[in-house]
């Protein structure tokens, strides 16, 4: 017997490449394009590697590479600033607002599942890397598509966004669900993952769709056995290296997990 008190009550989601946006392509070509405005072109796996924090923060990020950084001082003679980061960011935003109403459609499997997690008795939460201006657009657009969490946080709502907890803490306090053990936190970047261990909660990594796998739907089913198993592998090491409880391959697979945490929490609760 299962206590009823000792049960996941909750998962919280991260919104592109876990629950829309297979691939979560629009902010990448967002970044690239923005970069190379400037002169500093960045790669798509450059432009992957922050995914997930706040979008100011992931034009820091990819003005500290090194390469970008000497870039920048190659070509302005000096070392970037704030100032910089404001201004590329500034660039960047009208481009990803331009294209997110094309990117809300639900990764398959996510309105089915999302549903029977509800049939299950949980609330269903969910962070993101976007403003509050940017989920105007990506929310009212998934949800006329099917999907429709209970709870949005976005950073400018916090003042902080991932890795820091503070997103998933404002979910947990809107929908009324406590302690941290009996959440599940759902994501696609390593970010996500670095934010659910710091709140505290059940950390877990969604391989298919993800940025971390950074493929197409199209890209994706195009893969030959072999290189589907290493290209997931790969991925796996990364969310396990960051720190994630568990890693599925793809979200279809989270209600049974989920029943595998709750057997989990019971066994150590009668120990």
């Amino acid at each position: 017997m299962i206590n009823e008190e000792n049960r996941v009550s909750c998962v919280v989601f991260d919104w592109a490449g876990t629950t829309v946006d297979f691939g979560c392509e629009a902010p990448v070509g967002a970044f690239m394009k923005a970069f190379e405005q400037e002169g500093l072109p960045v790669s798509e796996a450059e432009a992957r590697g922050p995914m997930g924090l706040p979008k100011r923060d992931h034009v820091r990020e990819l003005l500290k590479l090194e390469r970008v950084s000497a870039l920048f001082a190659e070509k302005y003679g000096r070392a970037w600033t704030e100032e910089d980061v404001d201004r590329i960011y500034a660039a960047s935003v009208p481009a990803l607002m331009a294209v997110l109403k094309d990117y809300c459609e639900p990764i398959p499997g996510v309105v089915e599942t999302v549903a029977e997690l509800r049939r299950m008795g949980l609330k269903i939460g969910s962070t993101t890397g976007y403003t509050k201006e940017m989920m105007d657009i990506v929310a009212p657009g998934a949800a006329a598509r099917g999907y429709a969490p209970d709870s949005l946080v976005t950073p400018d709502e916090t003042g902080a966004g991932r890795p820091a907890p503070y997103m998933i803490f404002r979910n947990m306090e809107k929908l009324g669900v406590y302690p941290p053990a009996n959440v599940v936190k759902a994501g696609d970047t390593l970010a996500d993952v670095r934010e659910g261990k710091n709140a505290g909660v059940w950390s877990v990594g969604i391989i298919e769709g993800s940025s971390e796998l950074g493929l197409s739907r199209d890209e994706c089913a195009a893969l030959s056995t072999t290189e589907r198993v290493d290209r997931f592998a790969a991925v796996r090491d990364r969310f396990y290296g960051a720190g994630a409880d568990f890693v599925i391959d793809r979200i279809t697979e989270l209600p049974k997990l989920i029943e595998q945490i709750n057997k989990l929490k019971s066994h150590q609760e009668t120990k």
